[in-house]
């Protein structure tokens, strides 16, 4: 028994004769019927009643019609199964502006392609704007990004809270400023600053907290990874959100630490968002709840007791 023979018998009973159901598969007719007489032979039932005027359904046939009908919908079922397979072999792309790296993202990453091993993840660092944009335009299937007590979500975005901290100096160990245990917002003026660039959430907070002033000197570059690099090098400090700097590896091999800001509260999220539809591959579903396990085994924070 081969599935086309089912398909042909449905056409049969769905257009009410042979001759409509050879036109529309484009069989000739003679053809249609010999294919379904080899069904009619393995199941030993007369499925069509053949007249001069045109062969139709039988009254057998009709009976077993629901039968034939649900072995097609499995045969669908299998058919969507497996093209869902194909689609979670595709390449899942994230954004990121690099916050929580190696205590959530990493581990993420390592979770997912445990149970997905032929599917590429493409991890992409940008600026949140861009990210934001790839979300609604399909160039990005998840995003990570900071958000700031009172930040908008854009519309269009599923929105998931994974950790909250807060902004810290990030700096040296032998930085003077270091031996504090908070940084005062003049002292922080008084140091070569590493900002991120306009796009960056972190950005956004260091204008709002050196309301206006400018520091002794100042750099500007494109996310966490790269302004970390820069601390370690000695280049001066810069404002992270906690989780961007404890567990990273500069951190565990002591060659920057972070303090926090002197009378500052602010409340940093990372967020992980993905465009709102009606589907979504199944590759992104699986990677997002990653992520959102991961967040739960850290507790929603990394922010340091006391």
């Amino acid at each position: 028994m081969r599935t086309e023979q089912l398909e042909y018998i449905a056409a049969v009973t769905r257009l009410g004769s042979l001759r409509r159901a050879a036109e529309e598969l484009r069989l000739s007719q003679p053809a249609l019927s010999e294919t379904v007489r080899n069904l009619e032979r393995e199941l030993g039932v007369d499925l069509l009643e053949r007249k001069r005027s045109g062969a139709t359904m039988s009254a057998e046939g009709r009976e077993l019609l629901p039968h034939i009908v649900g072995v097609l919908e499995a045969v669908d079922r299998l058919r969507s199964a497996a093209g869902e397979q194909h689609r979670i072999s595709r390449m899942v792309r994230v954004g990121t502006v690099n916050a929580a790296t190696v205590p959530l993202l990493i581990p993420a990453v390592e979770d997912f392609r445990t149970a997905h091993p032929v599917t590429q993840v493409e991890v992409v660092g940008a600026q949140q704007t861009e990210i934001q944009r790839g979300l609604a335009e399909g160039g990005f299937d998840l995003g990570l990004v900071n958000h700031l007590d009172g930040d908008d979500t854009p519309a269009g975005c599923e929105s998931t809270p994974l950790l909250h901290g807060r902004p810290v100096v990030c700096l040296r160990p032998d930085s003077p400023l270091a031996a504090r245990t908070c940084v005062p917002v003049d002292d922080l003026l008084a140091q070569p600053l590493i900002a991120m660039r306009t796009g960056y959430v972190m950005h956004r907070f260091v204008h709002r907290l050196l309301e206006g002033r400018g520091p002794a000197f100042a750099y500007s570059t494109d996310g966490a990874e790269m302004g970390k690099l820069m601390v370690a090098e000695g280049l001066g400090v810069t404002v992270l959100p906690d989780f961007s700097v404890v567990g990273d590896p500069l951190e565990r091999q002591g060659t920057i630490t972070h303090r926090p800001i002197e009378g500052d509260s602010t409340r940093v999220l990372l967020m992980l968002q993905r465009r709102r539809a009606e589907s979504v591959p199944r590759a992104a579903r699986d990677l997002h709840e990653a992520f959102v396990l991961r967040a739960d085994r850290l507790g929603g924070t990394l922010t340091p007791p006391g």
